[in-house]
Order: structure tokens, then sequence, then C-alpha cells
């Protein structure tokens, strides 16, 4: 273990999920320090009593350990990488967790950059959306190194219900572009369901309730077709990220010789609703593809 007691967490990214992320760290009664691209959405983290730092560099120097969750992989490279980032700048024993979904092979180049630095990482990417973030009840999948791994579990714990610690530096990646595998079948799987029973002329909601009691029930089926049914189409996760999470499934999938057809229509699909110009909307949105103005 290269560190020891953590109190002092830095929290990099404050959107949907992270803001709430945050607060929970915040609540565990960790000194929180904060950054993110655009300060107004640290505002009631500050509030509460957290540090803002400018730059990534003041916050790590300040911090026993970084979470951060940002947008792409191109966004983890920025923030970790380089002169300015994490790495450079953190203190020897710092650990650095990040929550983004990236690219495993990135995950690996951290971890191999901060070894050198005498410094732990850990990827550990997040599934249950923003309902899961604002509940503290995360699947949080962990790789990297054991003793790093439960050095960071009371942070896990705050934030997250079931914690896995899968295998060495990327696996916590791979174990998420499995998850996004799924959720991509089924969220065409609800939408085409939600599709058929509105045209069939039965009551949505009626048909939703047996569904949701039978083999077909799921977590995401109860979340995501009652909205599909409403028409909200309210980001709890983006279009457009979740179109780079499976591109990630995909490259990976090819690098390893493996044909995920059932991945690639439903990412043509929702490529279709970012051409609609749905991409900022949430992923149930694809259920737009198949309503009467749009056909199917």
């Amino acid at each position: 273990m290269l560190g020891g007691t953590i109190r002092a967490v830095g929290f990099i990214g404050l959107g949907i999920m992270g803001g709430n992320m945050a607060g929970h760290i915040q609540q565990a009664g960790y000194a929180l320090h904060v950054h993110n691209r655009t300060r107004a959405k640290a505002e009631p983290l500050i509030a509460r009593g957290a540090v803002w730092h400018d730059t990534v560099a003041d916050l790590v120097a300040a911090c026993d350990a970084v979470i951060t969750i940002v947008g792409y992989p191109v966004d983890v490279r920025q923030v970790y990488l380089g002169e300015t980032g994490l790495i450079a700048n953190a203190r020897p024993g710092t650990l650095l967790i990040d929550m983004t979904t990236s690219n495993p092979s990135l995950a690996r180049l951290i971890a191999d950059s901060a070894r050198l630095r005498g410094v732990a990482s850990l990827d550990a990417p997040v599934s249950g959306g923003e309902a899961g973030a604002k509940d503290a009840r995360l699947a949080i999948m962990v790789g990297g190194a054991a003793e790093e791994v439960a050095r960071a579990m009371p942070l896990f714990e705050a934030m997250g219900r079931t914690i896995r610690h899968l295998g060495p530096a990327g696996a916590g990646q791979h174990a998420k572009a499995a998850n996004q595998i799924l959720v991509a079948a089924m969220l065409m799987g609800i939408a085409e369901s939600v599709a058929y029973v509105k045209r069939s002329g039965l009551e949505p909601a009626a048909v939703l309730e047996v569904l949701g009691a039978g083999s077909a029930a799921s977590p995401l089926l109860s979340v995501q077709a009652p909205k599909m049914i409403a028409g909200d189409y309210a980001a709890g996760s983006h279009v457009h990220h979740f179109l780079k999470d499976m591109g990630i499934a995909i490259e990976e999938a090819a690098a390893m010789g493996l044909d995920l057809p059932a991945l690639d229509l439903s990412k043509s699909r929702f490529e279709e609703l970012t051409a609609l110009g749905y991409g900022t909307d949430g992923t149930q949105a694809l259920s737009r593809l198949y309503e009467d103005d749009l056909g199917s």
C-alpha cells in the first residue's frame, strides 16, 4: 500500500453523476476539495464547506485521494497525464480513482504512469444512473491493486452498494463495457415493447405492471419504460455519453476478435437519434424513433 489514511478527498467532475457522488463523500465526513469546468455546479458543495480549486494541480496537491468522473477518454487523459495533470502534481502515496467510463488501455496507461511517480490509481466505473448516484446505491466495478482497493473501500461504500474488485488495472473498464453491452440491447427491447403496446391499443401502465412482475423484470425496465410511456426524455444519462460507451465496447470487442451484432445495431439506432438532434436527451429517448411522426 503506497499511502496511509485518507482524510482530504478531491472530486473532479460535478455533473449529473459526480455532483451527487461528491455530496456523499462530503456527508461521510471527509474534507472535500472540488474542481469542475464550471464553478456553478460546485456551489452547493462549497456552501456546505467544500474547498474550490481553480486547477487540477492545486487540488491534488491538497488531497490524500482524488476521484474523477468526467465525460470522455480524452478528458480523462487531460486530467491525469501531462505537466498540469493529477499524476505529475500528486504527492507520493496519493490515491487516484477514475470513475469515468473510459478505455481499459487508458486505465492501464494511467496505472503505469502513476506507479512510476509513487502514486496509486484505480479504475472504478459505475452503473446505476442518476438515481443510483443520488441514493448512494451505485454498482462499482474496480480494477487495480487489491491493497489500494481496500484503502479506497470506505470511499466506495459512501457512494455505492455493490462494490467488486474484478482484477488488475483496466478490469473495471472491461466490466463496464460488458454492462453497457447489456444495457444497449435492453434499451432497444424496452423501446420496441413500449411501441408495440402503444400501437396495439392496450393500456401501457397496466401492461408494464404485468411485465415487471414476470421474466422481463429488471431495474432498467422499471425506470425507463414509464419515462418512455410518458414522453419524459430528461437526461439521467445522456445519449451522447452512451454512444461513447458503446464505441468503447465495440472497439474492445473487435480487438478480441469478437463480433457483437446486437451492439452494432443498437449503436446505429442511437446514432440515428443523435442525427435527429436528441444527443443531449436521456437514453430512454430511443423510444422517439418509434413515434408515429418519425416512423420506425
